[in-house]
């Protein structure tokens, strides 16, 4: 395999950090962009993508802008909002994606966050299918039972308190998703706070999902920390012409102790779930 980092441009003048995998072999069956979730950088998913190449599968993967890599020394009054990162990060993350390989079927890979953002992008049909993990509609009441618990603390104490002192979200320090900008930390508070969560932008997004019609494979982790099964159903509501199929996975009988919202992604699956995610993504997205 090999890797190159790249330098991805925006519409607006922004530079995104992106990572490049691909086979030794040039023969190149089928390419991935990897969305990452929220706060999670893309060096996260490495192994994963590392494995894929070594498949033959060509990998793109990057970080929001205010994130990762793409974030600058200090989040201080640095401006970014989801909205940034649907509208301008993500389609020039796909040009950059489909310019590199043309000709071969392109999936597009979202966990958590990224998974929810796929319908906000212009010319979805530039994928010929979806693979969701972890992602669903999270809105604090469709959380699994120990997070719903919390959530207010986060939104109501965590969040506000932490990006008035900081001037941004200072996750690390706190224990909490990780370091955000404050306008990113700051909308995800108000889809949280809804029960229609990011179909609270208004009509305009809601009817861009409504006209998506790539199939979509979205998983479902019996075991999620995060999100309840309810809530990831709930996002796809907003697809009103998109086939979804939905995987569920149980950690026991996969002879798993657990896989959890994050553990697809993890080494520690490589040998029982990753061979299931490669066909996932390589084969048919069907109704369900």
């Amino acid at each position: 395999m090999t890797t190159q980092t790249l330098r991805v441009h925006t519409a607006d003048g922004r530079e995104l950090a992106a990572r490049v995998y691909e086979p030794d072999d040039d023969e190149v069956r089928r390419a991935v962009l990897i969305a990452a979730a929220m706060g999670v950088p893309q060096r996260f998913y490495e192994a994963f993508a590392n494995w894929l190449a070594s498949q033959g599968v060509a990998v793109m993967s990057f970080d929001w802008r205010g994130t990762g890599e793409s974030a600058p020394p200090n989040l201080r009054g640095y401006k970014a909002s989801i909205t940034d990162w649907a509208t301008k990060d993500l389609p020039a993350i796909v040009d950059a994606f489909c310019a590199r390989w043309p000709d071969v079927p392109h999936t597009y890979l979202g966990h958590s966050l990224g998974g929810q953002l796929f319908g906000w992008l212009p010319q979805p049909e530039r994928f010929e299918r979806v693979l969701t993990v972890a992602s669903g509609n999270g809105y604090w009441r469709f959380n699994a039972p120990k997070v719903r618990l919390q959530a207010p603390i986060l939104w109501w104490v965590l969040a506000p308190v932490g990006i008035r002192l900081a001037g941004y979200f200072p996750g690390k320090k706190l224990g909490a998703i990780g370091d955000l900008p404050a306008a990113a930390m700051w909308q995800w508070r108000k889809w949280c706070l809804h029960p229609d969560y990011l179909g609270a932008e208004g009509q305009a997004v809601r009817a861009r999902y409504a006209q998506v019609g790539v199939p979509i494979k979205a998983v479902i982790l019996d075991d999620d920390e995060l999100l309840s099964p309810e809530g990831i159903r709930r996002l796809y509501r907003l697809y009103e012409k998109a086939p979804v199929h939905f995987e569920h996975l149980h950690p026991h009988q996969l002879g798993m102790k657990q896989i959890g919202h994050f553990g697809l992604f993890k080494s520690s699956a490589a040998e029982r779930l990753w061979p299931m995610a490669l066909n996932w993504l390589n084969g048919p997205g069907t109704a369900g």
